[in-house]
């Protein structure tokens, strides 16, 4: 498993302003980061207790990653969190199924964002359940 740094994870951010930027879509304002939340959540995700890593497939480290980039609002701006969990997939080589066909399509992505963003806290194990189960359709 390859784990994402907050240096590589800041570059996808400032590479994805750089385009959004581009096109009018964001503002000088876009990425701008309350705080360490980027290391926090990459180092949360990483977590063992016991020996025994809390998240230990790429697939449940990457749901941890987008639900906690919207949950804890290190950013304004749900893409970040969006970005970040396709960049994890990617780097994992898990965005994409065995025929190339992507697992999550625009539509899925935006669907979890906005179903994390108005769940509530005491769900997150179904949430995550809902986005680990996603892919394999």
């Amino acid at each position: 498993m390859k784990r994402l740094m907050p240096k590589q994870a800041h570059a996808a951010i400032g590479t994805l302003k750089a385009e959004l930027m581009q096109k009018g879509e964001a503002s000088d304002l876009f990425g701008l980061e309350r705080g360490d939340g980027v290391a926090s959540i990459l180092g949360n995700i990483e977590q063992t207790f016991g020996g025994k890593a809390l998240y230990q497939s790429v697939e449940e480290r990457a749901a941890a990653l987008l639900y906690f980039m919207i949950k804890n609002h290190p950013f304004t701006d749900g893409r970040i969190g969006s970005l970040l969990f396709v960049h994890y997939l990617d780097k994992n080589g898990r965005l994409f199924r065995d025929d190339r066909s992507p697992r999550f399509d625009n539509n899925a992505l935006l669907a979890l964002t906005l179903l994390i963003a108005e769940s509530d806290a005491k769900q997150k194990e179904l949430v995550m359940r809902l986005i680990l189960a996603m892919p394999s359709h």
